[in-house]
């Protein structure tokens, strides 16, 4: 596992003491802060022990189970079932307790007194004044919840978006950005692409490739503050960082040297990251790093949103849903035109708001009219 990596929880145990394995076979399965790990048993034999249980927290170079590779293969390749337990005996039911005796017959009440002379009647109580009677319908759903506990990894992605806001000075900035030439683009050669190189043309690879030439414009956008040294480091590379979802929560996957890539291999670079995110194997040195990060929420219907630093670096793009909005034109004509927003969320201590507004502002121009990429302007 790599260095940043310290410690790991078993959350699956697929083979028991007693259980034959084959050579790389799994025995145990680590979650950690990045990805999860296969631990394969490096030679065939039957395992004796296993050194902990699902839910223990490991640390890396410790024991997780113990193989006796003299051991020979069971007929089959079947592993010995476990034998099971006898069932307890059923506790014997006490007795009921005997019924308590009736108590004694009370005495005899004495004999009643004389009678006492008559008392006036007492004067007309007041009546009170009306009230109200409020009801409350029964509550008549079900309320039930359920508790599970928090994976390693979503306990590490909570930890580092709470670092960033507490460490950074975030602040968020907002273009919008006319879709209309990208789009009429993509259309045009959305065939002729993906016959030529084998993979569809996306707009991410257009927002990537923008990025990347406002990134080498504009330096402290791709530069890190280091607090120990209290020195910024300028990067002479751009490596973008672009957010995926997975089945087990958010990972990122990061595009090295995006200044030396073209839009098709952007687009296969994407595509391999997006199935291993999927099928869960993407490894440790294809998260680590970068320079800069793109989150795309508009595949997920967000109209406007302010997307949270993945530090050390400086600065997120956040992209949105494309929708069709009401636009002044040229000619002073109000328009219909795809329309998507843009948020740049950016560390303050590091970049000024001059430096952001323009580095923003450039990603628009280049994405709202892609011929300025093609001629570097």
């Amino acid at each position: 596992m790599g260095d940043s990596i310290t410690e790991g929880t078993i959350v699956d145990l697929p083979v028991g003491p007693g259980d034959y394995v084959n050579t790389d076979e799994v025995v145990v399965v680590l979650e950690t802060d990045k990805v999860s790990v296969d631990v394969r048993a490096t030679e065939p034999g039957k395992i004796v022990e296993i050194l902990g249980e699902i839910d223990d927290v490991v640390e890396v170079g410790s024991n997780l189970f113990r193989i006796d590779t003299d051991a020979e293969a069971p007929e089959g390749g079947a592993a010995p079932a476990a034998e099971t337990a006898p069932e307890p005996e059923a506790a014997a039911v006490p007795e009921a307790a005997a019924a308590p005796e009736a108590p004694p017959a009370a005495a005899a009440a004495p004999p009643a007194a004389a009678p006492a002379a008559p008392t006036p009647p007492p004067p007309p109580a007041t009546p009170a004044p009306p009230t109200t009677s409020w009801t409350v319908d029964p509550i008549t759903g079900k309320r039930t919840e359920r508790r599970t506990k928090m994976s390693t990894l979503r306990k590490r992605v909570a930890e580092r978006l709470k670092s960033a806001q507490n460490t950074a000075a975030l602040l968020t900035t907002f273009q919008e950005v006319d879709m209309s030439s990208l789009m009429s683009l993509r259309s045009k050669y959305k065939d002729d692409f993906a016959k030529k190189h084998g993979v569809k043309l996306g707009f991410m690879s257009c927002f990537i490739k923008a990025s990347t030439m406002s990134l080498q414009e504009i330096p402290a956008v791709n530069a890190y503050i280091d607090d120990e040294a209290q020195e910024i480091v300028y990067r002479e590379f751009v490596d973008i960082s672009v957010a995926v979802a997975s089945p087990k929560g958010l990972v990122v996957p990061v595009l090295r040297n995006t200044e030396d890539m073209n839009f098709a291999d952007v687009e296969k670079s994407i595509a391999t990251f997006g199935q291993k995110a999927k099928e869960g194997t993407l490894s440790l040195e294809e998260m680590q790093g970068g320079t800069f990060t793109i989150s795309n929420g508009g595949v997920f219907g967000s109209l406007m949103g302010t997307p949270i630093l993945n530090l050390p670096q400086s600065a997120i793009l956040g992209m949105h849903s494309i929708k069709m909005r009401p636009v002044v034109n040229e000619k002073g004509e109000i328009v219909p035109k795809p329309m998507m927003y843009l948020a740049l969320t950016y560390d303050h201590r590091l970049i000024d708001g001059r430096e952001a507004v323009t580095f923003l502002k450039s990603i628009a121009e280049k994405v709202s009219d892609p011929a300025r990429m093609i001629l570097d302007l």
